[in-house]
């Protein structure tokens, strides 16, 4: 089990920012790598060998294929053995258990399950080690000589248990060179204490609704309930997930460090291919770059272009879980996609922004109801209660208590999750330097910064332990 958010707050944060900035810029980089390891290893040391085979394998690829990287039939065999020696480790304990479970179940079979536990953030420290290969293959980052720095790269802890994928392209020239400045930290504070209170005021108040009536049987279920279920969990991992990337992206000015978005507002996009554009930007792009393009991207036939889209979103499926409710998804995704390409995107493009929103809205919220359950019979069956069939009609007491109990949280995060916030900035900064913007930057902003963040600490206070979505990925 990892830190509990206290004692990363008070204890270990404070910690490493003491012991970063006393120390000479020349061991800087060791500092944040040893309470990186501390991190992830606290809680379950024996995961951290894995992560530290991970490290040693890519840094040895990293050098090997740099070395032959003139001699193409050697450097594709590398970069072969690279992604087959991360894609093992990833693949044995993600989804070797899924695979004994299917063979069993197609074949009548009583292969045993084996006692396996799923590294924290597996996924995540995975593709950062292939993307260091690949980019230093392609020329697009410098080999790392000091295995050091690989370490640091992979591990770096701001994003190593739930993202963002860094790629190594982006902060390559940021190992070895980056300036620290008051400007940069004050910065990253503000985004931390922002990323902070989207997971704890927002994605764990709306999480504990969606966990209460996902609980139920779907035939308990009113229309009013099933919507208010899965529009709470449609807000509680948006602001889960993108609270992280908050967090982890503050944290990294804190250190120097420039990590690129993850979310732009994804809840205000007018087309699902526009969603893709703004939600879990490190994952679309990183499969974008490292697999679609490579397979041909649009740019070939119809018909592998339509193979390139599935084997991409099959694959986005496959990373988020071993469960075919989680493949579906991705397969869904890939389907609306390609029809969206292909057939209706002119049409869409000619609706109205309310109509363009509500179509791209309905279709995010079924694929979070696939996402969410745990087998797709469940996700059919409320689904049909979302439309009143085989639940308990349109309204009942329950549904009416959570919409009076919980109206102003659910004003919150629909205010929340649009560029309110951006917008007032960019105003704030087309101003004069007037008595009012001073006001507002010097004084009020500060405040409600504070404010935020005393708040968050009153919540984790007297909350119970409840973990980010994106950590068992």
């Amino acid at each position: 089990m990892l830190f509990s958010s206290l004692i990363f707050l008070f204890v270990f944060l404070p910690s490493v920012i003491l012991l970063y900035y006393i120390s000479p810029r020349k061991l800087r980089n060791s500092v944040l790598l040893i309470f990186s390891l501390f991190f992830y290893g606290y809680g379950e040391p024996k995961y951290l060998i894995i992560m530290l085979l991970s490290i040693f394998v890519n840094y040895l690829m990293g050098l090997f294929v740099d070395k032959y990287r003139n001699e193409k039939k050697m450097a594709r065999f590398i970069i072969f053995l690279s992604v087959f020696i991360n894609l093992f480790i990833i693949g044995y304990y993600k989804y070797t258990n899924f695979i004994v479970e299917n063979i069993n179940q197609i074949f009548n079979s009583s292969l045993p399950l084996l006692n396996i536990v799923m590294p924290i953030g597996i996924s995540f420290f995975t593709f950062q080690g292939l993307s260091y290969v690949i980019d230093v293959y392609r020329g697009d980052g410098k080999v790392q000589r000091n295995p050091f720095n690989v370490a640091l790269y992979i591990s770096l802890f701001p994003q190593l248990i739930a993202g963002p994928i860094v790629r190594y392209e982006t902060v390559a020239e940021q190992i070895d060179d980056r300036t620290e400045n008051l400007e940069g930290f004050s910065y990253g504070i503000e985004r931390f204490i922002l990323g902070l209170s989207k997971k704890v005021l927002i994605a764990n108040n709306v999480g504990f609704i969606a966990d209460e009536i996902f609980k139920l049987q779907t035939s308990d279920l009113s229309v009013i309930l099933a919507w208010i279920g899965i529009i709470s969990y449609t807000a509680q991992i948006y602001f889960d997930f993108s609270g992280y990337s908050d967090m982890a992206i503050g944290l990294g000015h804190m250190f120097g460090f420039e990590f690129l978005e993850n979310f732009n507002y994804p809840y205000i996009s007018r087309s699902i291919t526009e969603f893709w554009r703004r939600w879990h930007i490190s994952l679309s792009t990183w499969f974008r770059d490292y697999v679609y393009i490579p397979l041909g991207g649009n740019r070939v036939s119809k018909s592998k272009f339509l193979r390139n889209i599935f084997v991409v979103w099959f694959l986005t499926g496959l990373w988020h879980g071993a469960a075919w409710n989680f493949i579906l998804w991705g397969l869904y995704y890939g389907f609306i996609l390609v029809l969206e390409k292909m057939f209706i995107g002119k049409y869409i493009e000619k609706l109205k922004r309310p109509f363009q929103h509500i179509y791209t809205m309905f279709f995010v919220i079924i694929g979070w109801l696939l996402f969410r359950s745990e087998t797709i019979s469940y996700a059919k069956d409320y689904l049909m209660a979302m439309f009143g069939i085989g639940g308990q009609g349109l309204i009942s007491s329950q549904g009416i208590y959570y919409l009076i109990e919980y109206k102003y949280l659910f004003i919150i995060a629909i205010i929340a999750s649009i560029p309110v916030y951006p917008a007032i900035q960019k105003r704030l900064d087309k101003m004069s330097d007037s008595w009012i913007k001073v006001l507002i930057i010097d004084y009020v902003k500060p405040f409600f910064i504070i404010a935020l963040f005393l708040l968050c600490i009153m919540y984790l206070i007297n909350s119970t332990f409840n973990p980010f979505i994106y950590f068992r990925f």
